[in-house]
């Protein structure tokens, strides 16, 4: 009987020890665990705009809070010229910006890889005097290799003979306009509106393949390494494209209010159908490619694919 008390002893001290044995391993497991986490994803981006109509669906996502929404941080940094832009895009003080086809052609031919990522929705006024009598032969003030110089040639190419005389900013060339020292001129809207409050006429007219080459692209950089976070920025995008398409009158508040516009151009402002990310065919980008050949005398030795990042809109 002795023997038997002893025997139930030891097993209970055995039960008791692998117990606590087995409780003392668990917080250790748990915390394992709890430190194999992944690397935090970089959500933050800086991007470029233009002041032109396109911007819209940027500064109302900004505004609405989309971006914040998804997890991101958004800094949008307006440029008052394409080489302040330039400049940032290839220091990297931003990740991506509003720019154009033409441009981003010439820059990955020329060594510096950006993407264009979805197009935006572009207006482009061609202005005249008012009073003014047409003629066949006429002097039209644009920048060199550009989206202006581009769409002249689309636009105005079968009707008129066109001298092209290029001047790069954009009150001077409405100052020769009205000078009568050339004859056209076409600028984004709403800077075309705001030339119209000078006593200037604007003339509208529709891309001949249905796209305006106004794109929002990204560096390579930015798209190796922020990948997540600009396919998140074209879903804010969209959502707001959503809103404009619902109430323009939105698009209009906000680009006066953030581009420091005159109110008085709020109504006459030309607002284009603002579409969702989307990219061009190939065909358009080949058009785009042989056009700047053509301007620059030179072969220009790449493919469409490498203009556009297409894994944002598919």
């Amino acid at each position: 009987m002795k023997i038997k008390k002893i025997l139930i002893g030891i097993l209970i001290l055995t039960m008791v020890f692998t117990v606590g044995c087995t409780g003392s391993k668990a917080p250790e497991q748990e915390q394992q665990q709890e430190t194999v986490t992944e690397e935090p994803k970089n959500l933050s981006l800086k991007v470029g705009l233009m002041p032109a109509v396109d911007a819209a669906p940027m500064l109302i996502a900004e505004k609405k809070g989309y971006f914040r929404e998804l997890g991101l941080d958004v800094e949008l940094i307006v440029f008052n010229n394409a080489q302040d832009r330039q400049s940032a895009l290839q220091t990297n003080s931003i990740d991506g910006a509003m720019t154009d086809l033409i441009a981003v052609a010439t820059n990955v031919n020329g060594g510096f890889d950006i993407r264009a990522t979805t197009i935006t929705s572009g207006m482009f006024p061609v202005l005249v005097k008012e009073g003014y009598t047409e003629k066949k032969d006429i002097k039209v003030a644009m920048m060199e290799v550009s989206v202006t110089n581009f769409l002249i040639d689309e636009w105005l190419g079968n009707d008129y003979n066109i001298e092209k005389v290029f001047i790069n900013e954009i009150p001077a060339r409405l100052e020769m306009i009205k000078s009568g020292n050339v004859d056209m001129g076409l600028f984004p809207e709403p800077m075309a509106s705001m030339g119209a409050l000078g006593g200037l006429e604007k003339r509208i007219y529709d891309p001949e393949d249905g796209y305006c080459p106004d794109v929002l692209g990204f560096t390579s950089k930015a798209l190796t390494e922020k990948a997540e976070a600009i396919k998140l920025f074209h879903e804010a995008y969209d959502k707001a494209v959503e809103d404009i398409n619902k109430d323009e009158s939105i698009a209009r508040e906000i680009l006066i209010e953030k581009l420091a516009l005159k109110p008085e151009i709020k109504d006459s402002m030309i607002l284009p159908k603002y579409i969702k990310a989307s990219l061009p065919d190939n065909a358009y980008l080949e058009k785009i490619i042989s056009w700047v050949e053509d301007v620059l005398k030179k072969d220009m030795n790449i493919k469409p694919e490498q203009l556009v990042e297409r894994k944002f809109v598919e």
